[in-house]
């Protein structure tokens, strides 16, 4: 029979570029038209980079969304391609009106499932299906919104203190910063590789060979599908080095219950290179994984999360357990589950 899950206690036992905060305010004002002109260190130059260097306290993603939607003219005639190349004395016209980007970044009151918290990070229990941040498709109803109604100083902070990712349809634990200073240190912790992430995760096909696996393999846009992560060679493909400790919690003869220990955090890491060593995720369909055990989504959850606070020095060790959907699956694929 399948049972509930809740978030364990506390107990004792995805590294971000920073954002420019223009995003966040950009939805505050009325539409007003700016009548620029270009000068000698702007021509010949293409039109995206001069409208960074002449309104520079706006993010280059904003005036790239700006020149799509024909809110920007050259010359008196509408440029949509960012780049054509400016000339000296040319006049430039932009609409600085919201956009749907710049409008997302409103907050929503949501149940988050807090974790641990205190006046400095505070660390949620992401459920799966929930998007971390807005982007084409999910401008509203993101992790973002709701860490924007959480706490006041969010607005203040790039991306709201999110620091790392989970994918949409991967749960779990996720630490955010509620300041400046504490979201910088967290980003050198993770860079450092001093934060530790576990997963566990449901797989296809019985486990062979060790039982630990450790996969240092690099990870780049798949060439053959540009929606698609790939292990690469560097000598013919861009990409950076990952690394993954694979360690098979229990078997059957057709799938395989796993824990994995992140060393570097790639996009799509785990679900790559667990498909490198021929074992696509459960119900992972951009990675060949076909439902089953009734699970509908990746098999994947952040079920462990440790670092050393940045601020008070407590070493802090997190758990979430798995939700339901997992824990289900786990059991009518006839797997065994033990968090200790």
């Amino acid at each position: 029979m399948c049972v509930s899950s809740n978030a364990l206690p506390l107990d004792q036992d995805v590294l971000l570029e920073s954002e420019d905060a223009a995003e966040v305010e950009a939805g505050a004002f009325a539409v007003e038209v700016r009548e620029l002109k270009a000068g000698m260190a702007q021509h010949g130059t293409r039109l995206d980079k001069t409208l960074v260097d002449l309104v520079p306290e706006f993010s280059r993603s904003y005036l790239q969304q700006l020149l799509e939607q024909g809110a920007v003219q050259l010359n008196h005639k509408t440029a949509t391609k960012a780049s054509a190349k400016v000339k000296l004395a040319d006049v430039i016209s932009i609409e600085m009106r919201p956009t749907a980007q710049s409008q997302s970044f409103k907050p929503e009151v949501m149940g988050l499932d807090v974790v641990y918290e205190d006046a400095y990070l505070l660390v949620v229990n992401k459920p799966a299906g929930l998007v971390v941040h807005p982007a084409p498709g999910n401008w509203q109803g993101t992790l973002l919104n709701g860490l924007l109604a959480h706490h006041a100083g969010a607005a203040m902070v790039p991306r709201a203190g999110i620091v790392h990712r989970l994918d949409k349809d991967t749960s779990g634990l996720m630490v955010v910063a509620k300041d400046r200073s504490t979201m910088d240190a967290l980003v050198a912790l993770i860079a450092r590789r001093d934060v530790s992430r576990r997963y566990l995760a449901l797989a296809h096909k019985p486990w062979k060979g060790a039982e630990l696996q450790k996969v240092d393999a690099p990870i780049g846009r798949d060439p053959r599908n540009r929606l698609r992560m790939a292990v690469v060679d560097l000598v013919q493909h861009a990409g950076k080095e990952a690394r993954t400790d694979i360690t098979c919690w229990d078997t059957t003869s057709a799938h395989c219950l796993v824990h994995c220990k992140l060393h570097t955090g790639r996009t799509h890491q785990i679900r790559v290179h667990m498909l490198s060593l021929g074992h696509p995720l459960v119900a992972d369909a951009l990675y060949g994984g076909a439902p089953a055990g009734d699970m509908q989504r990746q098999a994947l959850h952040a079920f462990r999360l440790s670092f050393v606070h940045p601020v008070t020095a407590e070493v802090l060790e997190l758990a979430a357990e798995p939700p339901e959907d997992f824990l289900c699956a786990i059991e009518k694929l006839g797997l065994r589950y033990n968090p200790h």
